[in-house]
């Protein structure tokens, strides 16, 4: 029988997380029970993941092709297959980077001390190392975050896992922004950039809290404002990719980085323009380097 993730995995107040912030948490705990329900419609309905997956709200679909390519990545490393190049074939089209942010996930439930696997695709293939920065936290809590942040140092593939687990801040604070200034404000200098691209990305892709929250986010970033927007245009662009672009995404492209997901998604485009097909770190490091020159020319 193929294996079941249990909703109850996202209940905020088991893993630890923020609970005094009511609406976020319900916002964020119901995009975290769609991953796993993602995982789990991919382990009953493999030959037809994308069906099962559509019968999910809109929203919720890009967080389910996410717990999908996990069920995915888990399937190549125990058979030596190549399930995730086979989701992609099915839903790449639409979901290429919540599938390769999942297949990060892989060997997170079991903890095996395996590196990440990574796709043959290029340039996108890094985006496995930031899902397996979220969910080491995510099942880690604050102390694997901290952990994560001491070890990252300048190391580039340390610094996009760092990502993720910046990804995954936003949820174990509930989105709060006084919460993230602090915990950033005490992680190693070189690690906040990483951290607030994070939050940022999570921001746009997950949201849940108002427009004033996200112009104190903006505000707290200070000097790496420009990597809390480089953030949200990868959330954007992920989300227009999709299709599906919820009002919360618009709000953080306008509040965070004052544009559209439609214009943000070019920037993205446009700084990939000449890296597409490279696939070494350097080329995904510059495409975020790219989008953040994009972003402050507005």
């Amino acid at each position: 029988m193929a294996p079941r993730l249990p909703l109850a995995m996202a209940d905020f107040a088991r893993r630890g997380f923020r609970v005094d912030r009511p609406q976020p948490r319900e916002h964020l705990e119901r995009h975290a029970r769609s991953f796993l329900t993602g995982y789990n419609l991919a382990a009953a309905h493999w030959r037809s993941v994308r069906a099962a997956v559509d019968t999910l709200p809109a929203e919720e679909r890009g967080f389910a092709h996410e717990g999908a390519a996990m069920y995915a990545g888990q399937r190549d490393v125990f058979t030596r297959g190549r399930s995730v190049a086979a989701l992609l074939a099915e839903s790449g089209a639409d979901y290429p980077h919540m599938i390769h942010v999942g297949a990060g996930w892989a060997l997170a439930v079991s903890r095996l001390p395996f590196p990440v696997r990574l796709t043959d695709t290029p340039l996108l293939r890094w985006l496995a190392l930031d899902g397996a920065g979220f969910a080491e936290v995510f099942f880690g809590g604050r102390r694997a975050l901290r952990r994560r942040t001491e070890r990252a140092g300048a190391d580039p593939l340390r610094l996009i896992r760092l990502a993720g687990s910046g990804r995954a801040l936003w949820f174990m604070t509930a989105g709060d922004p006084e919460d993230i200034r602090e915990f950033v404000a005490e992680a190693p200098a070189p690690t906040r950039p990483a951290l607030w691209s994070g939050v940022g990305l999570a921001s746009a892709y997950a949201g849940g809290v108002p427009p004033r929250e996200l112009d104190a986010l903006r505000e707290y970033a200070g000097a790496h404002a420009g990597h809390l927007a480089q953030g949200v245009v990868f959330a954007a662009t992920a989300r227009t990719r999709s299709g599906i672009v919820p009002e919360h995404t618009a709000l953080a492209c306008e509040r965070i980085a004052g544009t559209t997901p439609e214009i943000a998604t070019g920037w993205s485009e446009e700084a990939a323009a000449d890296l597409g097909e490279r696939a070494d770190v350097t080329a995904f490091l510059r495409w975020r380097e790219g989008i953040r020159t994009l972003s402050a020319r507005g």
